[in-house]
């Protein structure tokens, strides 16, 4: 299988940043499975923080935060996920809060589809 121009593209975000009204992760992803993105997951951590963060974020069964660090990870070809970062570039500059976005080179060891 020839996988040499696939890619991974996360974003590093918040559960509670917003686009707009929407929870940021269910924007990007509702807006990915519309644009035909291959696959896409959502991790959210149990710790973390970002560059402009006052704080550790963190999940503890005593506290009741919700601010945790969140991770959309999508894998398709690389010029799929480059169209999909330029239609989302402009709706993550306009936050208020900050995100990182990475994508890289993936090499695929099998893609094998479930039954429906």
């Amino acid at each position: 299988m020839e996988t040499k121009d696939n890619c991974v593209l996360k974003i590093y975000a918040s559960t509670t940043d917003r686009i707009g009204s929407k929870l940021l992760y269910e924007y990007i992803v509702k807006l990915a499975k519309e644009n035909g993105i291959s696959g896409v997951t959502v991790y959210r951590g149990i710790m973390g923080y970002g560059q402009s963060s006052k704080h550790i974020n963190s999940s503890k069964f005593w506290e009741l935060t919700e601010k945790l660090p969140v991770m959309i990870e999508m894998i398709d070809k690389k010029d799929i996920l480059e169209n999909f970062y330029d239609q989302i570039e402009p709706e993550l500059l306009k936050m208020s809060k900050g995100c990182l976005v990475s994508i890289e080179a993936i090499q695929i060891k099998l893609l094998k589809s479930g039954e429906k």
